[in-house]
């Protein structure tokens, strides 16, 4: 029963399609929510000095990816919503796997990325200018691009080269799950693909946060001033919650053997963290973050 795939069928919310009105006109409005939200962010922070540092740096590229991340996504999901059941070549499958995986993983490194800036900032302040100069930050974010390059042509290569014994896909995107679903033959060698990358590109990362936070937490609790230390906190929660909501999602998602696997749960994993956390994202670093709130007022 081999398929020579040309053409892949995206099933989407197929199972409540008495819905699709209602969540096309939900899923549109936090699109368009998002991308006001995250554009809003990048603009302030290019158009007001006092942010031109590298905390704010990063938040730019994390705005920057939540929108391409966001836009790989939504477009085709709102067009299954509209018309149903949609098709998709076998070449859009891969390109919007790869740039899924592309943008995904550059956050994962990212988000690594800005808890060694707050490493930095709290351990060594009087480094700080010096060890996270422009050279070092510029480094940073093109590492993220680059482990982002790496994964996602490894996973879209190694998938795209496999035969495929069905074309319809139980999901509103080309993810890696229900592909795997589709492949002949013994998927063992696949889904163990997927979780090696899935060590390599989230707990890699993680690990990275929580032995920063760990130094920053003992550093913190050594301050004698209880207002400085509520301070230094301060300047941590935000990037704790991004993190806290974007790994939680995709941990649940990656880190789990097929047997597990359940297309419902999964349709509700990939929403919360490919539509919700990039909206919330913003409002976050926004509700939390006094010279980010100042910059809007001005």
């Amino acid at each position: 029963n081999l398929s020579e795939a040309s053409e892949f069928t995206l099933l989407g919310f197929s199972e409540v399609s008495h819905l699709h009105h209602l969540l096309f006109v939900a899923l549109l409005s936090l699109y368009i929510l998002t991308l006001m939200a995250n554009t809003v962010i990048a603009l302030i922070i290019n158009c007001d000095n006092t942010l031109h540092t590298p905390m704010y740096f990063f938040l730019t590229q994390l705005s920057c990816l939540d929108i391409c991340y966001l836009s790989v996504i939504v477009p085709k999901m709102l067009e299954n919503l509209m018309v149903g059941t949609i098709g998709i070549s076998r070449t859009g499958c891969a390109m919007q796997m790869f740039f899924f995986l592309f943008f995904g993983v550059a956050e994962c490194f990212l988000l690594a990325a800005m808890s060694f800036d707050r490493y930095v900032a709290i351990c060594y302040p009087l480094h700080y200018t010096i060890i996270m100069n422009s050279r070092v930050c510029k480094g940073l974010v093109a590492g993220t691009y680059i482990c982002g390059t790496a994964v996602g042509l490894v996973h879209t290569i190694i998938t795209f080269s496999l035969p495929f014994c069905g074309l319809a896909i139980n999901h509103f995107f080309c993810e890696i799950q229900p592909l795997l679903e589709l492949l002949c033959g013994n998927t063992s060698p696949s889904e163990i693909q997927v979780i090696v990358v899935a060590i390599f590109a989230i707990v890699g990362p993680f690990l990275l946060i929580i032995y920063s936070y760990i130094h920053i937490i003992s550093t913190i609790l050594k301050i004698s001033s209880t207002e400085s230390q509520q301070k230094a906190f301060s300047t941590c929660s935000s990037h704790l919650l991004v993190v806290t909501l974007f790994y939680g999602t995709a941990s649940s998602m990656y880190l789990r053997p097929k047997s597990s696997y359940s297309a419902s749960v999964d349709k509700l994993l990939s929403l919360s963290y490919s539509v919700v956390t990039p909206l919330l994202n913003p409002i976050i670093y926004c509700l939390r973050n006094k010279e980010v709130k100042g910059a809007l007022r001005k």
